[in-house]
């Protein structure tokens, strides 16, 4: 289930902030909310798969983090990629 890598070349192209950049907080959160959304078809169709949801739920904490500390450290940024990606917070 991971991400093609189609897909994640046009995510880091869009999130990118300079040639080089893959793995800046933007572009890894742009990355995992694709990945959650991916993950949430998953489970429409497979409702009793505990394993994978899981997965899911590191998935999420591990993009709340990296919010929380894109929001300390450049809160600009984070306002416009929440809005970007329609992220609740």
């Amino acid at each position: 289930m991971a991400l093609s890598k189609e897909t994640k070349a046009r995510i880091i192209e869009k999130f990118k902030k300079h040639d080089k950049d893959t793995a800046s907080p933007a572009v890894q959160i742009a990355m995992m909310s694709e990945r959650l959304t991916t993950l949430n078809e998953h489970f429409k169709a497979n409702k009793k798969d505990h394993h994978s949801r899981r997965g899911l739920m590191q998935i999420v904490g591990r993009r709340r983090r990296l919010l929380k500390y894109l929001h300390r450290k450049d809160p600009a940024q984070y306002r416009e990629l929440i809005t970007v990606l329609g992220i609740r917070r």
